[in-house]
């Protein structure tokens, strides 16, 4: 007599693999929204954090930092004219940058009635929709194009 061995088929076993496959698949995405939620909130958190630092240098010295020469613009060479402005100062130890790829948010400023910049704009691209982007600015400030657009649908800018 011929004993019966008790085990897994292989059709079993494929059943079981393929299972665990789309579950883990279900999970990676599930986790791959998360962090870009969790990378939007890192962006919000950051231009947050710039602008106290700015309106502390603008309390001691009465006006935002600007680059010497005609013109606004909203480009990253503003932004390291700020970055150094506040992080030399002492307002910041470090700038902060875009999580995913280490580039730089944007920063623009104006004047008005003065020589010396008297406000600002801040702007960052956020990856996905946002509840923040109800209450930024919508517009375009300083050379910054705020409006969410085809291009670019999710843009957050803050001013004072």
């Amino acid at each position: 007599m011929i004993a019966k061995r008790k085990g897994f088929t292989l059709i079993e076993l494929l059943v079981v693999i393929a299972i665990i496959g789309i579950l883990a698949t279900i999970v990676l995405v599930s986790l791959n929204t998360a962090r870009q939620k969790a990378r939007d909130v890192r962006r919000i958190g950051d231009l947050r954090q710039v602008a106290l630092a700015l309106e502390m240098y603008y309390d001691d010295t009465r006006y935002y930092p600007a680059i010497a020469g005609p013109g606004v613009t909203c480009t990253s060479a503003t932004w390291t004219t700020m970055s150094t402005a506040i992080s030399g100062g002492g307002y910041m130890t470090a700038v902060p940058s875009d999580p995913l790829n280490n580039t730089t948010y944007f920063y623009a400023y104006g004047t008005e009635n003065s020589a010396t910049p008297q406000k600002y704009a801040l702007k960052a691209g956020l990856e996905a929709n946002n509840n923040a982007l109800a209450t930024d600015v919508d517009a375009s400030i300083y050379g910054c194009a705020c409006a969410d657009g085809a291009s670019a649908p999710f843009i957050y800018c803050i001013q004072p």
